[in-house]
């Protein structure tokens, strides 16, 4: 049986990382692949077996060292590691004294090294070595920062809507691979820039796009970075695949009944631990069936909304797509669970099926699918714009409030009181706590005694 081992040493007051599976076989590197994402480097080694291995960091410059045990022979072709535009300097590799292999990474600053075994799967029959560099005293500035406040519309409390897209897979995961190799990461990436430029050429929207590059990130935190954008609409954007080549056409999905009932339970095991905003309240604070009809309220609100936005874009979609459904479906996708965000899943075809998979690698047809998307959320949006925004100010007529829009004053100063809460000031104030924290860029339920903040015109 394979035993993992982790140890810390320290030498030479440098950490150092020891990873060790009892294993007999030498593994040969067969690979190497560098992903830069914003706020990590991953390294990934193709490896014939699972084998022992240590990492450690050194300075003066700062190198990483990865030493594999066993005589093991590094196969790839160095000058073919693409390094541009990472982390990563440089790499070279030596042999000890005991013929261990030792890979040495050049860096551009410190780090802290994180790595992890991953076993063969149908994607990568292999095993492979992770290798998460991390940097110190970076402070990484989240692009979400830049749409949680709109200068341009302050004066007049008019803010813009904010739409998350998510671009599946990524990295290491591509995702659906079909017709002539046709990677869906690459895909959708397209799709999803496409969407935000549309987005961000249209008045009263701003687009927060959750990958940018060609790097992964974990499901939980995608739904992280739109609550942290302070997103009106999430958007997850992919390519489906099929044993049957013949299975064609577009969907959108939604959260299923089930699955908000699945993540209901999980928010509310973890209220004592963190406390969510749920629609602007804490359950920290909360008995569980509070807790739970909060929630439930809450899930049920935007699962309304979901189905509604996702019905404007599938008839959109149908313009220039034939559909795999020709309703919004139903399922448990992990990436929609936001239980305060309108969430949907768009499979924009079958990657698997020659004859779209032609269609989606193509700039032309990508810019229809971005189009479509686009048109069908802002038909939503026009006939429903979230309170305070540009555009139910705009649908309202200039001065005059409807029950989507408010008066165009100017917003008021408040400064933090000892026992106050943000629900608090939105009561007593009769605003809302998502336009309290739009207004202010505040990504989460934290305020300090002492601190100014605007308040929106009630």
């Amino acid at each position: 049986m394979k035993n993992i081992i982790v140890k810390i040493i320290i030498k030479y007051g440098l950490p150092l990382l020891l990873v060790g599976l009892t294993v007999k076989a030498t593994a040969d590197v067969d690979g190497v692949r560098v992903w830069q994402s914003p706020t990590n480097t991953r390294l990934v080694f193709d490896l014939s077996q699972p084998h022992q291995h240590k990492i450690f960091i050194l300075d003066k410059p700062y190198r990483l060292v990865i030493d594999l045990a066993g005589s093991p022979q590094f196969k790839p072709a160095i000058n073919k590691v693409e390094l541009d535009s990472t982390l990563v300097t440089n790499l070279r590799t030596g042999r000890q004294k005991n013929n261990d292999l030792r890979m040495v990474f050049s860096l551009r600053g410190d780090v802290d090294p994180k790595s992890s075994i991953l076993p063969p799967n149908k994607i990568y029959p292999y095993h492979r070595l992770v290798v998460d560099l991390y940097e110190k005293d970076i402070a990484v500035i989240e692009p979400a920062k830049a749409v949680t406040t709109v200068a341009d519309k302050i004066a007049h409390n008019k803010r813009d809507i904010i739409v998350a897209i998510d671009a599946g897979h990524g990295g290491e995961d591509p995702g659906a691979v079909g017709y002539r190799r046709t990677k869906e990461k690459h895909v959708v990436l397209k799709i999803a820039k496409k969407l935000a430029r549309l987005l961000e050429a249209e008045p009263g929207y701003k687009p927060y796009l959750t990958r940018t590059g060609d790097y992964y990130i974990p499901l939980r935190e995608r739904t992280r970075k739109a609550r942290d954008a302070n997103a009106d609409l999430f958007i997850s954007i992919h390519a489906d695949a099929f044993s049957n080549s013949q299975a064609h056409g577009s969907s959108v999905f939604v959260l299923s009944e089930r699955g908000a009932s699945s993540e209901e339970a999980r928010y509310l095991a973890e209220k004592e631990n963190e406390a969510d905003l749920v629609g602007g309240v804490s359950l920290g604070d909360k008995d569980d069936h509070v807790a739970m009809t909060l929630l439930d309220l809450s899930m049920t609100a935007t699962r309304g909304s979901s189905l509604a936005v996702g019905k404007s874009i599938l008839k959109r979609m149908d313009k220039i797509s034939r559909l795999h459904k020709k309703h919004v479906g139903e399922a448990a996708f992990m990436v929609l669970k936001a239980p305060d965000i309108p969430a949907l899943l768009i499979e924009t075809g079958f990657i698997s099926n020659p004859g779209e998979a032609k269609k989606l690698a193509t700039s032309s047809y990508q810019n229809k699918m971005a189009r479509e998307i686009f048109k069908g959320l802002t038909e939503y949006f026009d006939d429903e714009p979230p309170e305070g925004s540009y555009v139910a100010w705009k649908k309202g007529g200039s001065g005059i409030a409807t029950s989507n829009s408010i008066p165009t004053r100017s917003p008021r100063n408040y400064t933090i009181r000892r026992g106050d809460t943000l629900s608090h000031i939105a009561k007593r104030h009769k605003v809302s706590v998502a336009d309290i924290r739009r207004l202010n860029g505040i990504k989460n339920n934290r305020i300090q005694v002492g601190q100014k903040i605007k308040l929106p015109a009630s």
